[in-house]
């Protein structure tokens, strides 16, 4: 049984808002490599919120880019936050110790730098999201 809509996009920006604060937490504790992934996965969840807002009904996509560029065909402010695809590079290598040639996640990812950059680009699309689904 499909949710409606608006329930469909409430559990999505749920989920991104718990996943956001999730990174957060694991960021104070040097877990970057984690946080950045859940970063990525913040701001993908919430992309997926606004998209079934607007009654998209199945996305197959994990990509932060792919998904700004659909929401674009419904709002032009996505146009915004075009940089949160940077999020993207967090995928994969963050979390598979062949993601990365040479190195492990948890040794590769130690720079917090990087993550507040990440925490920036994921907070601009939640922020952004949340305006407009609410």
């Amino acid at each position: 049984m499909r949710k409606d809509k608006r329930s469909e996009a409430k559990s999505w920006f749920t989920q991104a808002h718990a996943e956001f604060n999730d990174a957060l937490d694991l960021e104070k504790r040097c877990r970057f490599y984690l946080s950045l992934f859940l970063y990525q996965q913040a701001a993908e969840k919430a992309l997926k919120a606004f998209l079934f807002s607007r009654g998209e009904e199945e996305l197959f996509t994990h990509s932060v880019k792919e998904l700004i560029d659909i929401a674009l065909s419904y709002d032009k402010a996505f146009e915004g936050i075009k940089s949160a695809k940077d999020l993207d590079r967090y995928y994969i290598p963050t979390r598979y110790p062949n993601g990365l040639a040479g190195n492990v996640p948890s040794e590769f990812f130690d720079k917090p730098e990087e993550c507040e950059a990440a925490q920036a680009l994921a907070k601009s699309v939640i922020e952004l999201v949340e305006r407009k689904i609410r």
